[in-house]
C-alpha cells in the first residue's frame, strides 16, 4: 500500500491557530501513526515555532524533513520513496497553502505520476486548492469562470478555453459536469488537441474525488449521473 501526500495549509500570520481538521490529522499522525508519518517543513525555525504554537508534540521536531527552493529536487525523490513504501507525508510551508506557487508543486506532480494519493486539509478557496492539488505548472494561469449557457456562446467559450496556452481553470453547475467534459472532448477531437486535465470534486468533503488525466479518462471513470461541486483545471499546452 502506498502512502498519502497531505498538503497542510497554515496561517499566514503568527496569531491564528491551525484549522481543527489539520490539527486532528497531525495529532493522530503523531500519536497513533508515528512509525508511518513523515513531517515536512520549509524551514526549521518557523516550522518549529509554528508547530509548538499549534500545540503539537515537541518530540517530533527533530525529525522534520526540509523541503524548499534550495533542496527540493533531492528531497522530492526522498519523499516519493517514503510514499511508495507506505508512509504518509505531511507537507507544510512556512505560511499558506503548500504546492501553490512553490516547490511543493513538483512533489504533487511526481506523486500523481506514481499514482500516489494527494489531498489537503481545509482551505477556503476551491480554485487555488484545486491548482495546488493538480500539480500542473501554474506560474501563470487563467480563471475562466463559468461557461455561458447559450449554445453558440458556450461553444466559442469552450473552444477558446481548449486552445489556451496557459493552465486554465473553469467551473460549472454540478448537473452539467458530464456535459462539459463531453463538449470539451468533442472540441479537442476536432482541433486535434491532447490536453491533460485535473478534476476536483467535493473538495475537503468525505466524498472528495480527485482525477487527473485526459478527458477520455475522466469520462470513462466518472459515473454518468454524478452531480458534484467541481473545479476543472486544464494543464498548459506544451
Amino acid at each position: 500500500m502506498k502512502g498519502t501526500l497531505y498538503l497542510i495549509p497554515t496561517p499566514i500570520d503568527e496569531r491564528n491557530v491551525l484549522s481543527p481538521d489539520a490539527f486532528a490529522l497531525l495529532e493522530n499522525a503523531c500519536k497513533n501513526e508515528a512509525d508511518k508519518s513523515v513531517f515536512v517543513v520549509e524551514d526549521h525555525r518557523p516550522g518549529r515555532r509554528k508547530w509548538i504554537r499549534f500545540g503539537l508534540p515537541r518530540e517530533f521536531i527533530d525529525g522534520f524533513i526540509l523541503y524548499n527552493e534550495q533542496n527540493y529536487q533531492d528531497s522530492c525523490e526522498q519523499l516519493i520513496s517514503h510514499l511508495l513504501s507506505g508512509k504518509n507525508v505531511y507537507l507544510m510551508s512556512d505560511a499558506g497553502l503548500p504546492a501553490f506557487c512553490d516547490p511543493g508543486r513538483l512533489l504533487v506532480q511526481r506523486s500523481h505520476d506514481r499514482k500516489i494519493r494527494v489531498t489537503a486539509t481545509s482551505f477556503g478557496n476551491s480554485v487555488i486548492l484545486a491548482l495546488a492539488l493538480s500539480g500542473f505548472n501554474h506560474d501563470q494561469f487563467f480563471f475562466l469562470g463559468f461557461p455561458p449557457r447559450k449554445t453558440e456562446e458556450r461553444l466559442n467559450f469552450l473552444t477558446n478555453a481548449a486552445e489556451h496556452d496557459c493552465t486554465s481553470v473553469m467551473m460549472d453547475t454540478p448537473y452539467r459536469l458530464n456535459k462539459l467534459l463531453s463538449e470539451l472532448a468533442s472540441i479537442e477531437n476536432n482541433l486535434k488537441l491532447h490536453r491533460e486535465y485535473f478534476l476536483a470534486l467535493d473538495l475537503n468533503k468525505e466524498s472528495e474525488l480527485l482525477i487527473r488525466g485526459s478527458l477520455a479518462h475522466l469520462l470513462r471513470v466518472l459515473p454518468p449521473s454524478l452531480k458534484s461541486e467541481f473545479v476543472l483545471c486544464c494543464a498548459a499546452n506544451t
